[in-house]
């Protein structure tokens, strides 16, 4: 009893306490960058269980935490200095946020008492995270950081997931209370545990029996109806009854890049090799967690037919409001999902192998795969972008299941990607996403290695991508993750130096061209200063024997592809806005 006594005198810091909060409400990873005023948060964050994974730079690390948000269901949590650490972090918040992954960016602010004095690295960073969060909130004593943490957490999963704020600044961090003390306001921080994690049934929020039934009818009654789903949906855990629905109806199927994988790639309804046409002629589409933004063409002519009508499901009323869809339901997509199933259960209705969209859609898609595959199979050499997306994909294919994180990100490189590597198991596919953002690649597979132990991550990288954030590949490296890096390296952003001859002239006419790098740069060699392995590859051969080498190790490794710098073409498939 004496000894229990003596642990209630003890005192904890605000650095000791929000580590605990963090602790309490169920984040077991935070990934950052240490300094003033938050080294000792990282380092009381791993005393509480918490692994802290160390970057290079901010941007990187929040990049990260919106991915681990993502893959997990539970807020992804990033840690930044003051000021400009604040800033940098900007950049993984606000693709969270447009990707309405549920990410929590924690950072250390000046001593109160010295704001509007010109404190070390001051900056009105409420101000500053405003237009890319759900929620900031600032703790401004020490007893106001589990519920600021608890508020946080709330706010990142609540409706429409996206990034939240929280500030702690340095005289908050400093300061100390009871343990006792910490110990009752501890207790208004709850354990957070995804809905499809929980043991025990939840009651979720469910459309309206008559939305839902407009929505059945109009797909029973359709001549040319589509399934469509994004990432919202795989967030959402959708891939039973979304299954369920087109094994039942026989509807044909596409999937958003981010989608891919909740229905295989080479499942006989898929008609991602048919897009075009099923977009263009569909006449009642069932969109699932997937937003019409630019991605699907904003929903409009000409790409789709003008009389296309709309059912969209999506967990945000005001995506719905802004869209004005023939049906709209709001709520989750997999509830939504399995009342759909539920509706369609007692009067079933299916699409026969001999229906005529089935049959023009197949068409298409066989069309368009003859044409791809004689591409595919010649061996081309110095390589274009087909030949080793080619032999990725047969290599990753052979690893069978559970099916390696895939990250994808560049121009080219990206764009082919998603035509020829296949998805064949949910939420195994990262790439620029919504925003298109790029430098997003090691982060992402750093984050899928560290929350998906044991899991194999493979980013997919064009030269240019792969530059925003290469320095991670000693973090990579350092923590020893089993991630691959495959590099595309054409010499440059889309390729080397494409100028017509009259743009070659000015007083700096000798200088490479704005889209230049160093031809043929051994990224190799840089993973293999840091303790990785490196591979370069120019030929099938040497290709084939590194990624087969590399996969089976499921160490650090980076392997650097030579292709031909004029192979694939500016800015990938979106050109005609550049």
């Amino acid at each position: 009893m004496e000894g229990e006594a003596e642990d209630k005198k003890k005192f904890i810091d605000g650095n000791g306490l929000a580590a605990r909060a963090f602790a309490s409400a169920g984040v077991e990873h935070i990934f950052g960058v240490v300094g003033i005023p938050v080294t000792s948060f990282a380092n009381c964050a791993m005393k509480a269980g918490i692994r802290f994974v160390g970057f290079h730079n901010e941007q990187s690390a929040g990049y990260a935490a919106g991915a681990a948000g993502y893959l997990t269901g539970k807020p992804g949590v990033l840690l930044t200095v003051s000021g400009p650490g604040c800033v940098h972090g900007l950049a993984g918040l606000s693709n969270a946020m447009i990707n309405t992954w549920p990410m929590i960016m924690v950072s250390g602010s000046s001593v109160q008492a010295d704001i509007g004095k010109g404190d070390f690295q001051e900056l009105d960073q409420l101000e500053a995270v405003k237009p890319f969060s759900k929620f900031s909130g600032k703790a401004r004593k020490i007893s106001d950081i589990p519920r600021l943490v608890s508020d946080a957490i709330v706010a990142a999963v609540s409706g429409r997931p996206g990034g939240t704020y929280v500030d702690l600044p340095a005289d908050v961090l400093h300061a100390t209370i009871s343990e006792t003390e910490a110990e009752e306001l501890l207790s208004v921080v709850e354990l957070y545990i995804p809905v499809w994690q929980r043991s025990h049934p939840v009651q979720e929020p469910v459309a309206p029996a008559e939305g839902i039934k407009k929505a059945v009818s109009l797909l029973r009654n359709a001549q040319r109806p589509l399934v469509i789903f994004g990432k919202g949906a795989a967030y959402a855990r959708a891939e039973v009854p979304l299954q369920q629905l087109i094994k039942i109806t026989r509807i044909p199927f596409l999937a958003t890049p981010m989608g891919k994988g909740l229905l295989p790639d080479s499942h006989e309804l898929s008609a991602t090799t048919a897009r075009s046409l099923v977009i263009g002629e569909s006449d009642v589409a069932l969109v699932v967690g997937a937003r019409l933004n630019w991605l699907l063409h904003f929903g409009e002519p000409p790409r789709w037919s003008a009389d296309v009508k709309f059912i969209l499901v999506d967990i945000s009323g005001e995506e719905i409001e802004l869209r004005k869809p023939a049906v709209g339901l709001v709520g989750d997509a997999r509830v939504i999902l399995e009342q759909i199933n539920s509706e369609i259960k007692d009067n079933p209705f299916a699409l026969g192998d001999g229906h005529p969209w089935l049959q023009k859609m197949k068409k298409k898609s066989e069309e368009n795969v003859r044409k791809m595959d004689a591409l595919l199979n010649k061996d081309v050499v110095p390589f274009n972008f087909l030949t080793p997306m080619r032999i990725i994909r047969d290599e990753l294919l052979l690893l069978g299941s559970p099916a390696p994180i895939l990250v994808s990100e560049g121009a080219n490189t990206m764009d082919v990607g998603r035509s020829v590597l296949q998805q064949i198991e949910p939420r195994t596919r990262l790439d620029a996403g919504t925003w298109g953002t790029m430098g997003v690649g090691l982060g992402y597979a750093i984050a899928a290695a560290v929350v998906l132990p044991g899991r194999l991550a493979v980013a997919v990288e064009g030269d240019s991508g792969f530059g925003f954030s290469g320095l991670e590949l000693e973090t990579i490296v350092r923590y020893n993750l089993p991630v691959v890096v495959i590099i595309f390296n054409n010499s440059g952003v889309y390729g080397g130096d494409r100028r017509a001859p009259e743009d070659i002239s000015g007083p700096y006419r000798t200088d490479p061209a704005p889209t230049s790098f160093v031809p043929e740069a051994r990224y190799d060699m840089i993973i293999e200063a840091f303790g990785g392995k490196g591979y370069l590859a120019g030929t099938p051969h040497e290709l084939e024997s590194a990624l087969k080498e590399a996969f089976s190790l499921k160490k650090p490794a980076l392997i650097n592809v030579i292709i031909d710098p004029y192979a694939g073409s500016e800015s990938g498939r979106m050109h005609h806005r550049n």
